[in-house]
Order: structure tokens, then C-alpha cells, then sequence
């Protein structure tokens, strides 16, 4: 599996699965209760393990197979994180929704104590997977961790700020206060820059692609590449107007009758705040 074209088509189909299996889950379990959501978060240990131990075993792996299993292990470590983020898990002290008129400072700490613990945890894993991975002879998952790592922090900026577009319907019961912290806005200054890191990464491992003195190298860096420009693409949107959610709502269960609407405050000029459907299951 070599060949760039199914590597690309590898990551998207992993990108997409992955995400529909993840928001099938919490969807499911925003259904049941709390304890669905902790069970989501103990019956997929499993991945986290597996991740470490995938990522662990790669290191030393300089062939096309170590390159995929370095991909899909930082993958599944990323999974975890995000169920135990999207169950309410693991998220931050800060539960309650901001107020509508607070002031930008205000809304930042406030937006910044909803994730807290969650971005901490992704950090000391991130040091961690740094510090096993430096120097070793494949370092495909580290950089994957970083792409998803750099990716949210950007995406979550953005959605601060404001963006035009923005997409609460798949927001789960334990996450419905995130609505109150993200704003509509026509543009911010943060998307511009998020837009061109993205585009300069995917550049660079285009670039080491091409360069490739190896298949390993050639997989690794597409795969880099491909999840990079994935991002980019969720980036756009939330500008473009396009039907996104489609790709993964027609396989999830339905919302259950307590979905409500939540209001999305804007800063286009001044109009009163959007109401937005949120999936609070």
C-alpha cells in the first residue's frame, strides 16, 4: 500500500470512520445517561492502550507497515481523548455558559476553563509521545499527534473569535454550555494565519514526499500530508457554506425530544444572537 493515491484515500476513509464511530457513541450514550458516557470512556481503554503501545512498538520500525502503524496508533490515542472529552469526562472546571455580554477577557477564561483539563492531559501526552520519539527512526506518530494537537488549538481559536459557520447540532448533553463560548462572526484574524500554517505544512510534507528516498518515507510523509490537509478542510468549513454534517449524520442515532436550540451570540455588526440546533440528547 505505496501507492500515494491509496494512501490519501486511506487517511480520509480512517478521518471519516473514525469521526462517525466516535459521534455514534456519545450519541448513543447521550441517549442512556451519564453512565453510558463513563462506560464510552472505559470500554475504549482499550485504544489508548493499544495507541501507546502501537506507537511504542513503531519506533523502531522503518518499513511501510511501521509507518501506517505509527499513523493509526496516534490516532487511536487521539480517540480516546476525544470520547472522554465529548462524554464530559474529561473536559474542564469550568461548566457553566458564559454570559452574553461578558467582555472578550472574561470569555476567554471563561472558554479556556470548559477544556482545561482536557488540553492539559493532551499536552502531557504530547510531551510524552515527544519525549519516547525523539531521534528514533520512525517519528510518523509524533508528528501525527502534533498535526491533531496544533489543528484543534487552531480550530478552537477560530471558533472564539468567530466564524460564519458553525455547527452545534453534534454536541452532546455533558458539552452543551461550549455553544455560549463560540461566536458568529464574518471573519476573524486568527483564520488567516490557521489557514496559512495549514497550507505550509502540507507544502513541507508534499515536499519530504516527493524527496522520499523510501516507500516508508514516501507513506509517512503522504499520511502527513493527507491529515493536514484535512484540517485544512474543516477549517474551511466553518467559512464555506457547505453540508458537512451530512457525512456523518445520516449514521447516527436521533437526538432525543430534550434537543433544544442554544444560542450562538454573533458580532456581525449588531445583530441579535443566531439560534443554532444543538444535539442536547
Amino acid at each position: 500500500m505505496n501507492n500515494p493515491w491509496i494512501v490519501v484515500l486511506t487517511a480520509i476513509f480512517v478521518w471519516w470512520f473514525s469521526t462517525g464511530a466516535i459521534l455514534w457513541r456519545v450519541r448513543h450514550a447521550d441517549r442512556l445517561g451519564h453512565e453510558a458516557h463513563l462506560l464510552s470512556v472505559f470500554y475504549t481503554l482499550p485504544l489508548l492502550g493499544g495507541g501507546f503501545y502501537g506507537l511504542h512498538d513503531s519506533l523502531t520500525d522503518p518499513s511501510v507497515t511501521g509507518a501506517y502503524v505509527a499513523f493509526l496508533s496516534a490516532l487511536a490515542i487521539w480517540g480516546w481523548f476525544e470520547v472522554a472529552f465529548l462524554s464530559g469526562v474529561i473536559t474542564g472546571p469550568n461548566t457553566r455558559p458564559c454570559p452574553p455580554f461578558a467582555p472578550q477577557w472574561e470569555r476567554f477564561l471563561r472558554a479556556t476553563g470548559t477544556i482545561l483539563w482536557h488540553e492539559l492531559a493532551l499536552i502531557a501526552t504530547l510531551t510524552v509521545i515527544l519525549v519516547v520519539s525523539w531521534g528514533a527512526t520512525n517519528e510518523f506518530g509524533l508528528w501525527t499527534f502534533v498535526i491533531l494537537f496544533f489543528a484543534r488549538i487552531s480550530a478552537k481559536l477560530n471558533l472564539f473569535f468567530g466564524v460564519p459557520r458553525i455547527h452545534t447540532e453534534f454536541l452532546p448533553r455533558p458539552l452543551s454550555h461550549l455553544a455560549s463560548h463560540f461566536r458568529h462572526a464574518s471573519m476573524n484574524w486568527v483564520f488567516p494565519v490557521s489557514i496559512t500554517a495549514l497550507s505550509f505544512a502540507i507544502s513541507c510534507w508534499l515536499e519530504r514526499a516527493l524527496a522520499a528516498e523510501s516507500d516508508a518515507s514516501l507513506v509517512g510523509h503522504m499520511l502527513l500530508a493527507a491529515l493536514t490537509a484535512l484540517a485544512l478542510l474543516e477549517h474551511w468549513f466553518m467559512v464555506v457554506p457547505l453540508p458537512d454534517q451530512k457525512l456523518w449524520r445520516w449514521m447516527l442515532p436521533e437526538a432525543t425530544p430534550s434537543a433544544r436550540k442554544t444560542r450562538v451570540p454573533s458580532t456581525i455588526g449588531t445583530k441579535s444572537p443566531e439560534v443554532l440546533p444543538t444535539a442536547r440528547n
